[in-house]
C-alpha cells in the first residue's frame, strides 16, 4: 500500500481565503437584508470581518515571509501583500463610510494577487534554495 504525502500550500489556502475575504466584503452590501432569512445573518457580523481579515493576514505573513527566506528572495509578493492589508485597514477604519465596500474587496483581491504572484515566482525558480 502505497502512502500519498500532501504537502500544504500555503498560498492556494491564501488566495482562497481572501478571495473569499474579498466576495464577502463586496456582496455583503447587497445581502445584508436577505442573509437573516438564509440563516446566514451572522457573516454580516463585525468579529466574522475581523476574523477571515486575521487569518488572511496570517496565511499571508507566514507564505510569503516564508518563501522569500527559502526560495525567491523577491520582495515584491511581501509589498502587494502590504497594499492589499492597507487597503483594507484603510477602508475598514477611516471612517469614511463608501471607502470601506470599495476598498475592503480591493484590498482583498490585492492580497489574492500577492498569493498568486508569490505562487509563480516559486514554480519558476529553478533551485530550492532551502538551507
Amino acid at each position: 500500500m502505497k502512502l500519498r504525502s500532501y504537502k500544504i500550500n500555503l498560498d492556494r489556502i491564501g488566495i482562497t481565503a481572501s478571495t473569499l475575504c474579498a466576495i464577502h466584503c463586496a456582496a455583503l452590501p447587497f445581502l445584508i437584508t436577505v442573509l437573516p432569512m438564509w440563516g446566514m445573518g451572522f457573516l454580516a457580523n463585525n468579529a466574522v470581518e475581523i476574523t477571515m481579515i486575521v487569518i488572511s493576514l496570517f496565511l499571508g505573513i507566514w507564505s510569503l515571509s516564508s518563501a522569500y527566506r527559502k526560495q525567491h528572495h523577491r520582495i515584491t509578493p511581501i509589498l502587494i501583500l502590504i497594499a492589499g492589508f492597507a487597503c483594507i485597514a484603510f477602508g475598514h477604519f477611516s471612517g469614511i463610510g463608501f471607502l470601506e465596500p470599495i476598498l475592503v474587496p480591493l484590498g482583498g483581491f490585492t492580497i489574492t494577487l500577492a498569493h498568486f504572484i508569490n505562487l509563480r515566482m516559486l514554480k519558476s525558480c529553478p533551485i530550492n534554495h532551502q538551507h
